[in-house]
C-alpha cells in the first residue's frame, strides 16, 4: 500500500476551519503515479454525466482558456517525466493527448483532462463570488447542479459554522475580495467515506450508511488551492481527491499518533457537523476501534511495519 501523502487529520487541519496556508506556485498542482486512472475516470463522467460534472456561463471562455494556458505551460515544466507537449497537444503519461486549439470542447474540459483534480471559476458579481464555470468529475458530497452559479454564502448554506452571516463565511467573502495573482494559498478538508468512488454527488445527510465495521471505511481528503487569474480577475479554485482505507493507518511511521489526532477530531465535533460528515451512527464504533487500536500499538512491541499484530485495522 502506498504512503498516505496528506493526513491532515494528524490535527494540521481542524475541520469546519478555513485553515489557508501559502502556496508556492511551484508545487500548485501534484500528479501521482494514479494520474491515468483519474483522467480515464473523467472521460467516461463527461461521456455519460456531461451535465452533472460540467457548467459554465457564457462569457467565461476567456477565463477557461487563461486556466488552460496556465497549465500548459506548468505542466510540462514542472513534470517534464509526466507531461510532453507535441505540436498544438499536451500529453500525460498513460492518458490520450488534449488539444490546446479545439473549438468543439470548452477550455476547462480540457484543462481538467490533464490533472486530477477539479477546477472551479469563481467570479465576483454584486451578490459575491460566485461558481461561473466548473468541471468537478469528484464532488465530495455535493452537486453541481445545485451549487452552479451560486454565491459562497449560498454554497456553504448547509455547512456548520460557514453560513451566510458566520464568522467563517465573513472571512471568505474578504479573502477572495483580497487575493492577489502574486499570492495563491491552499487547504486540506477531510472527510470519511464507506466506499472509494470518486465520484460522490450525493450529500451524504441522502445516503444509507451501510452495514460495515469501522474498519471498512475510507479517509477522503481534499487538497484545495486558490489563485487568482491575472488575467481574467477570476479565482481559479482546484480540488485534488485523495483516497486511503482507514487501514493504512496502520502502517504510517506515526500510526499511533494519527489514530488517536483522528479520534480526537472525531470527538470534538458537534452533533450538527458529525450529522453533515454523515458520522453520526458510525462515530462512536470509528473512536472506540482507533483509540483501541492506538493503545495497542504503543504497548505492543512494533513489526517492521509499525503494526500490532493484533491490530483490528488489519
Amino acid at each position: 500500500m502506498p504512503p498516505l501523502a496528506y493526513t491532515p487529520y494528524d490535527g494540521s487541519a481542524t475541520p469546519f476551519t478555513i485553515g489557508l496556508s501559502q502556496l508556492d506556485l511551484a508545487d500548485w498542482i501534484e500528479p501521482d503515479a494514479d494520474l491515468s486512472a483519474y483522467l480515464m475516470q473523467k472521460r467516461q463522467l463527461l461521456a455519460t454525466h456531461r451535465s452533472e460534472v460540467f457548467r459554465a456561463e457564457a462569457g467565461t471562455e476567456a477565463a477557461q482558456s487563461e486556466v488552460l494556458t496556465l497549465l500548459a505551460d506548468y505542466l510540462p515544466e514542472r513534470y517534464p517525466q509526466l507531461y510532453a507537449r507535441k505540436a498544438e497537444c499536451l500529453e500525460a503519461a498513460g492518458a490520450a493527448p488534449v488539444a490546446l486549439l479545439d473549438d468543439e470542447t470548452p477550455p476547462l474540459i480540457r484543462a481538467g483532462l490533464l490533472v486530477q483534480d477539479d477546477l472551479v471559476i469563481m467570479r465576483r458579481g454584486d451578490d459575491g463570488w460566485r461558481i461561473a464555470a466548473a468541471f468537478v468529475a469528484f464532488p465530495s458530497s455535493w452537486s453541481l447542479d445545485e451549487k452552479f452559479g451560486r454565491v459562497m454564502d449560498e454554497v456553504h448554506a448547509d455547512v456548520p459554522d460557514f453560513q451566510g452571516g458566520s464568522r467563517n463565511a465573513d472571512l471568505i467573502n474578504r479573502m477572495f475580495d483580497r487575493l492577489q495573482p502574486d499570492r495563491s494559498v491552499k487547504r486540506m478538508n477531510w472527510s470519511v467515506n464507506w466506499n472509494d468512488a470518486l465520484f460522490t454527488p450525493k450529500p451524504k445527510s441522502e445516503r444509507k450508511v451501510p452495514d460495515l465495521p469501522a474498519a471498512a471505511s475510507y479517509l477522503r481528503v481534499e487538497r484545495q488551492t486558490l489563485r487568482k487569474l491575472p488575467e481574467a480577475g477570476d479565482i481559479l479554485f482546484t480540488i485534488r481527491i485523495y483516497l486511503d482505507p482507514i487501514t493504512a493507518l496502520g502502517e504510517a511511521d506515526n500510526a499511533a499518533g494519527l489514530m488517536r489526532s483522528l479520534a480526537d477530531q472525531l470527538e470534538a465535533m458537534t452533533p450538527d457537523q458529525a450529522a453533515y460528515k454523515g458520522l453520526l451512527a458510525k462515530r462512536a464504533p470509528m473512536i472506540a476501534m482507533l483509540r483501541a487500536d492506538a493503545a495497542r500499538l504503543q504497548d505492543s512491541t512494533p513489526t517492521a511495519t509499525g503494526l500490532s499484530s493484533s491490530s483490528s485495522l488489519l
